[in-house]
């Protein structure tokens, strides 16, 4: 199904893609994590450790869904917009699990090594670990992880733990070569260059731990997120080129394939995904696709009932209570 969202009604001065990506940054900032959360290490494959950081309600576990939050590029279980999801969903009752994808956050002291939108084994992995904790698992995910999260419940579908209820994708890449083109579009210099910061520093810190596996300088002279994906992520990742790591990692093509219930939320304004690379993917039964006319990149800003201006939590917990409870 493919329509407008109800219930997102930004005021007018609120509105664009840029400014609601902006805005939804910086009313975000300052968002902190300050209940108490227990570090759990999942084993997700051959040296292969990630962090989660789990926050569970009083009593027994067992009597609580388990809400995972996937971050997207950069991301780290400390991210205001993982912040502010897991703060609505545990507000509403919910165990809240924040995962770091391998390297990522305070995981990169147990597992130095690159993360990529096709690692879905390591969600699997940590939804199991959940699972084994709690009956009840549902997913929210962001941007890279929202697409690695629908790539899972795709290619993954007869891996997963029968006890996961649903997912929520919140501004998924679904097509990432489209999504690689749109970042070198005019206007949207700033969030390559953003990127591409984030990317040499964070190679070059794991070149400072593990030389052996990421040699000095290959970082260097690289200019926008497809040059990093062609000569880093594409060959760490066991892909021959780019091009094939882009075709192998997009979630677009499994859509179809989901059998469980999933909400694929996006933006029409998105800078950074075109909306053509949302829409047109077939839909399996269970999934949901919902589209706003504004809202940027995991800005969705509008009053909300999570902190930090951020409506997306709240529609996003809307559809996982009524997938859990049905």
């Amino acid at each position: 199904m493919a329509r407008s969202t109800d219930g997102f009604d930004p005021p007018a001065w609120l509105a664009g893609g840029h400014r609601q990506t902006a805005l939804g940054y910086w009313l975000r900032r300052l968002l902190r994590w300050t209940l108490p959360a227990e570090d759990l290490v999942v084993e997700a494959g051959p040296g292969v450790r990630l962090l989660l950081r789990a926050s569970w309600q009083p009593g027994p576990r067992e009597d609580r869904p388990a809400l995972v939050i996937v971050h997207g590029l950069g991301g780290s279980d400390a991210s205001a917009y993982v912040v502010s999801a897991g703060r609505h969903a545990y507000a509403r009752g919910w165990h809240v699990v924040r995962m770091n994808m391998r390297g990522s956050g305070d995981g990169f002291a147990l597992c130095p090594l690159l993360y990529n939108a096709g690692l879905d084994a390591d969600l699997v992995a940590t939804l199991r670990a959940v699972a084994a904790v709690v009956p009840r698992v549902a997913i929210v995910a962001f941007s890279l992880g929202a697409n690695l999260a629908l790539l899972a419940l795709g290619r993954r579908r007869a891996e997963l733990p029968a006890g996961l209820v649903g997912l929520a994708a919140v501004s998924p890449p679904l097509d990432l070569s489209a999504c690689a083109d749109a970042l070198e579009a005019p206007g949207n210099g700033f969030y390559q260059s953003y990127f591409m910061r984030m990317l040499a520093e964070g190679y070059r810190q794991r070149h400072r731990v593990r030389p052996d596996l990421f040699a000095e300088g290959r970082e260097q002279g690289l200019r926008t997120v497809r040059e990093y994906d062609d000569r880093i992520t594409a060959p760490f990742g066991g892909y021959e080129s780019v091009a094939q790591y882009y075709a192998r990692s997009s979630a677009g093509p499994w859509l179809g394939e989901i059998d469980r219930p999933a909400l694929v939320l996006a933006a029409a304004d998105d800078p950074m995904i075109p909306v053509q690379s949302v829409t047109r993917w077939p839909l399996g039964p269970s999934v949901h696709r919902e589209i706003v006319p504004t809202g940027g990149h995991v800005g969705f800003v509008s009053r909300a009932q999570a902190p930090g201006w951020f409506w997306a939590p709240q529609r996003a917990m809307a559809f996982l209570e009524a997938a859990a409870s049905s």
